[in-house]
């Protein structure tokens, strides 16, 4: 019995003083990886030529507008002394003219979001990497992404290391090559 207690008792030890040799061990990093990519200069160039787009767009619809409206108002102005053809053709005219703007204000959503995800992929395949590349060469167990709106609630900033400078130099260094 002596004996069984004694080897419970060095298994007991040796589990918890292995426990906490690898807990030693283990490196946690985090990063704000939203920040750190309005932070990377290709961000600024993206988010100009998305601005550069939606803008184009917008100034289309506003063309579109603006030629319904005048349409809209001359038929309002006329409709009076047309015959009940002319009327419904240009009725037709203006509900045609409506669709199309609701139509392309549509496809302009699409492209936008489409464009979007052009402009911006590569950008966040590109610090995805980094990130990864951090954790394998500094070894780190994580590195948590402590973004507004990602799932980490809670961690311990005594414990986890910030790993911003280290993305920093390691893009900075994959530019110069």
């Amino acid at each position: 019995m002596k004996r069984i207690v004694s080897i419970l008792i060095l298994l007991n030890v040796s589990i918890i003083t292995g426990w906490d040799l690898l807990a030693q061990n283990l490196k946690f990093g985090h990063v704000n990886r939203e920040e750190f990519i309005k932070r990377l200069p290709e961000f600024d160039s993206a988010q100009v030529k998305l601005e550069k787009f939606r803008k184009e767009l917008i100034n289309h619809i506003e063309l579109m507008s603006i030629e319904l409206n005048s349409k809209y108002n001359d038929y309002t102005k006329s409709s009076k002394t047309l015959s009940e053809l002319v009327k419904q053709n240009k009725e037709q005219e203006l509900e045609d003219m409506n669709r199309r703007i609701q139509e392309f204000q549509t496809n302009a959503q699409t492209q936008l979001q489409e464009k979007q995800a052009e402009l911006f992929q590569p950008i966040l395949s590109k610090v995805d990497k980094a990130i990864k590349d951090v954790g394998k060469q500094n070894g780190y167990l994580y590195i948590f992404d402590v973004s507004q709106g990602s799932m980490l609630q809670y961690f311990n900033e005594s414990i986890s290391t910030d790993v911003t400078d280290l993305l920093r130099i390691k893009l900075k260094s994959k530019q110069i090559n």
